[in-house]
């Protein structure tokens, strides 16, 4: 019985992996190798996984739930830079640096993530080279996540934000059909990663819903009017 149970954690491991785009498309013998070496790692809502300045072990990928990274200014205000959700991957940069992680690490939900070893995983790589172009193009992924975030941030008035945010969620193309967004995260995460507060957050939502722009009922947001949205955006960016 015990074996089995080994097997099917093991099983459910090498399925994570796969499902990662970091590693799409592997060999099962590359999948197998990278599954002994994880170390699986559960946190309840709220758990740091890491800290700023803590020791960079390895990289992580999720397996359930998601990852909010962040960094705290002096003045204890919090920045998201990415949440990560299942099998995204994140901290590959700790492979190549010998300093600490940059920022801090914490579970917004129930969540488990895969910690791969740092020195495990660098064996493997001097073994496959092609491995080595993956992680490049990965940290390039998170290289573009962070340049919209600086983007984002340049546009200081909140409604602009806001909408722009909104926008980018939307699945399909703006036009004058109604749109349905699911919030993943609380509107506190929402707010931390527009720059904001909550409080100017839900302003701004309840702003944009007499406006008749939006309505939003738990965690879901109906955008009533895309293209009214889009022309909203563009008016704050002086493009209209």
């Amino acid at each position: 019985m015990a074996l089995d149970e080994s097997r099917f954690k093991r099983t459910v491991i090498e399925n994570c992996l796969r499902s990662s785009q970091l590693l799409l498309g592997l060999p099962a013998a590359d999948i197998k190798s990278i599954a002994a070496m994880v170390v699986p790692k559960r946190l309840e809502k709220g758990d740091y996984l890491f800290r700023q300045g803590d020791p960079a072990e390895g990289f992580y990928i999720v397996q359930r739930g998601a990852i909010n990274v962040h960094r705290v200014s002096p003045l204890g205000k919090e920045q998201v830079i990415h949440v990560f959700r299942p099998f995204e991957s994140f901290a590959e940069a700790s492979l190549a640096s010998p300093t600490g992680f940059p920022a801090d690490g914490r579970a917004i939900t129930s969540s488990s993530v895969l910690l791969v070893p740092k020195r495990d995983f660098v064996c493997l790589l001097r073994k496959r080279p092609e491995l080595a172009l993956r992680m490049l193009g990965s940290m390039s992924q998170h290289l573009r996540v962070l340049v919209a975030l600086v983007d984002d941030l340049t546009l200081k008035d909140i409604e602009a934000r806001l909408a722009n945010w909104l926008l980018k969620h939307c699945l399909r193309a703006i036009s004058d059909t109604p749109q349905t967004i699911q919030l993943e995260a609380t509107k506190r995460v929402l707010a931390a990663e527009m720059g904001t507060t909550s409080e100017t957050l839900s302003r701004t939502l309840a702003k944009f819903r007499e406006q008749k722009l939006l309505q939003f009922s738990g965690h879901t947001i109906t955008i009533t009017q895309p293209r009214a949205l889009e022309e909203l955006l563009r008016r704050h960016l002086g493009e209209m």
